[in-house]
């Protein structure tokens, strides 16, 4: 996939999570998990987006793999908040989803990049 796919993906990801995290306050979720939430899963965006400006390959990978650990940080505060009770397991399942399509969208954009610059 393109870069630009990539980041049109994070981009709508990063919205779902900030309406989900407006939600998940309103029904009075701990406060610090949300935030986790919101920063980590909104990192993921923003790393992506940040790397088309890179410096380099190497300011370029060190972007994408900032954004596939946000990823997988992301993941993590997903679950414990589903686990808490926190959201249904429909939404829960959803979030999960796209973000590990993200992720897995990273890992091949890491693949591709780290290949061709051999």
């Amino acid at each position: 996939m393109s870069n630009s796919a990539l980041r049109d993906k994070t981009m709508e990801f990063a919205k779902n999570i900030v309406f989900l995290c407006r939600k998940l306050k309103e029904g009075h979720a701990e406060t610090v998990l949300v935030n986790q939430l919101l920063r980590c899963a909104t990192s993921i965006g923003a790393n992506t987006y940040e790397a088309q400006y890179a410096q380099g390959t190497k300011d370029f990978i060190s972007k994408l793999e900032i954004a596939q650990k946000e990823c997988y940080e992301t993941e993590y505060w997903l679950s414990l908040l589903f686990e808490c009770g926190n959201m249904e397991e429909a939404v829960y399942k959803t979030f999960q989803n796209n973000c590990g399509a993200i992720r897995r969208m990273l890992i091949a954009s890491l693949t591709t990049v780290k290949k061709s610059s051999k």
